[in-house]
């Protein structure tokens, strides 16, 4: 290869690495400033191609989709002064990308460090004015979103970023307080258990007593018809032997001997002590030949 012919070959690879740096491409999710000399001359640079003079120009690029900060978990005091530990997070996202760079380079470490003091105070000053249970179940919704805007005002003033959405992941009680509070509702439950055994002892002793008042109130009532109905058979016995008697008294008599006579001599060993004359061996005394 002849001198000229390298030459050529070292102007036109020259060529090339200037006209590469000369280009530069912005993506849909990615935000640019333009610096020269390290100071900014184009603060938002749209996404697509465009120029620069090399080695003059720098291009800084963040990444414009949505971040997570994730949050350590914290501790805070509600209204009654009751402790909390709360763990959260954060979305957010490059909104102004001037503002972003100056303030933490363009690096995202920087961003979430300063962006998770500005959430713990939110956090602490938002549980601050509510009570454990509109901070836990009751407000915990407007909780959330009073955060979110608060942090959202600040970051964007502060860091140039947006604040989509914060959220808690838990709340939890202090590990000194757990056991205390466990204790406390082991104490109710087991109150609540007497109240209810003591109610179920009650209402079993009321539907005993009802259940015994029915019972003699249903034995009084048999016995009441029981000897009605005996009355009755009485009387009706009594009304048939009297018009049996009526019919034939001397024969009414003498079945009336002979079944006192079957009663009395039914047992071999009985023993009669009585005068032969006597009216009851009257039929006896009249079968004589």
């Amino acid at each position: 290869m002849s001198n000229k012919s390298l030459i050529a070959l070292i102007v036109g690879v020259v060529v090339a690495l200037v006209a590469w740096n000369c280009f530069y491409i912005v993506a849909q999710t990615e935000r640019a400033v333009l610096l020269q000399f390290g100071r900014i001359v184009q603060a938002d640079v749209q996404p697509g191609l465009h120029a620069k003079v090399p080695y003059v120009n720098q291009v800084r690029k963040f990444d414009a989709r949505l971040m997570t900060l994730d949050s350590s978990t914290s501790r805070f005091l509600t209204l009654e002064k009751k402790a909390l530990m709360v763990d959260a997070f954060a979305k957010w996202r490059v909104l102004d990308a001037e503002r972003f760079y100056t303030a933490t380079s363009g690096l995202k470490q920087i961003a979430d460090e300063r962006l998770s003091r500005r959430l713990e105070a939110s956090l602490r000053d938002q549980f601050g004015k509510r009570t454990l249970h509109e901070s836990v179940s009751g407000e915990r919704d407007a909780l959330m979103a009073d955060v979110t805007a608060t942090l959202n005002k600040a970051a964007q003033r502060e860091l140039g970023i947006e604040v989509v959405d914060v959220r808690v992941k838990a709340i939890d009680l202090p590990k000194e307080v757990n056991r205390s509070v466990f204790d406390r509702m082991g104490s109710e439950r087991e109150r609540e258990a007497r109240e209810h055994r003591a109610k179920g002892k009650e209402l079993a002793e009321g539907i005993r007593a009802d259940a015994d008042r029915q019972k003699r109130v249903i034995l009084a009532e048999a016995y009441r018809e029981a000897e009605e109905t005996r009355g009755d058979g009485d009387a009706k016995a009594a009304a048939i032997y009297a018009k049996a008697y009526g019919l034939d008294q001397e024969f009414y008599a003498f079945y009336r001997s002979l079944r006192a006579y079957r009663e009395s001599f039914a047992d071999k060993r009985d023993v009669l002590v009585l005068d032969p004359s006597s009216d009851f061996f009257r039929y006896l005394e009249k079968s004589k030949p």
